[in-house]
């Protein structure tokens, strides 16, 4: 099975509601972090290949045909190449704003702390931390980073290849692009602090335990799920 959709938002620009929007269209199961949390015990050693240079694209996206949030998002241009036919999906927003949020949830000391030592901590870095290239704490370095990225996003497909997109859009937009019926439902919103990093605050972290961090995960997707359609 191929991406028929790459959804090239990096973590933090309505991923989830992307993951949810992109499955209601018929375009799931969406590939996301969450969904690496949800089979950590194989997708891990995976993205820690791909981030060391050695990707199986058509083992980690085994099973789904689309793609949102993190780690995916960080390869977009060898996704787009990989899966040609694959149409592409960019949602921003105001650079300061996706700082604070990062910052708050998936960068925030007691997320990363929660993951030290961790195959998932060597899979962050490589698939994550390593493609920014400086202080992920610097606002000024990383406010910059962010508008370059998208930008080359968009320099870098044809225009009938990409959609830029945000949720208040609403469906009619995505659904034009993508060539598939409007539902007759709400666009998912899904809150902005709604993430695995605040959603584990009670217990610091995502379970070390691999077992009880695929049950988290796959619970908190299923929970965030109904919420965004409420």
């Amino acid at each position: 099975m191929a991406l028929d959709v790459i959804a090239a938002g990096l973590g933090r620009n309505a991923t989830f509601s992307m993951k949810f929007a992109l499955e209601r269209l018929g375009f799931g199961p969406c590939h996301h972090m969450s969904e690496v949390f949800a089979n950590a015990r194989r997708q891990v050693p995976l993205w820690i290949e791909a981030g060391h240079g050695h990707p199986d694209w058509d083992a980690i996206f085994e099973g789904y045909r689309s793609s949102s949030d993190y780690p995916s998002a960080s390869f977009w241009r060898q996704l787009a190449d990989h899966y040609p036919d694959a149409k592409v999906v960019l949602t921003t927003r105001d650079p300061d704003s996706w700082f604070e949020s990062v910052s708050e949830t998936i960068f925030a000391p007691r997320m990363l702390d929660s993951l030290k030592g961790s195959p998932v901590e060597t899979m962050m870095n490589a698939v994550i931390f390593d493609h920014f290239g400086g202080d992920i704490t610097d606002r000024a370095y990383m406010t910059d980073w962010y508008v370059k990225r998208n930008r080359e996003v968009v320099e870098s497909l044809p225009a009938e290849r990409l959609l830029q997109f945000h949720p208040r859009d609403g469906w009619q937009p995505l659904c034009d692009f993508l060539g598939v019926p409007v539902p007759d439902v709400p666009f998912p919103r899904v809150n902005s602090r709604d993430e695995l990093g605040s959603a584990s605050d009670e217990q610091g972290g995502i379970p070390a335990d691999p077992d009880e961090a695929e049950k988290f995960a796959r619970a908190y997707i299923e929970q965030l799920k109904a919420k965004a359609f409420g």
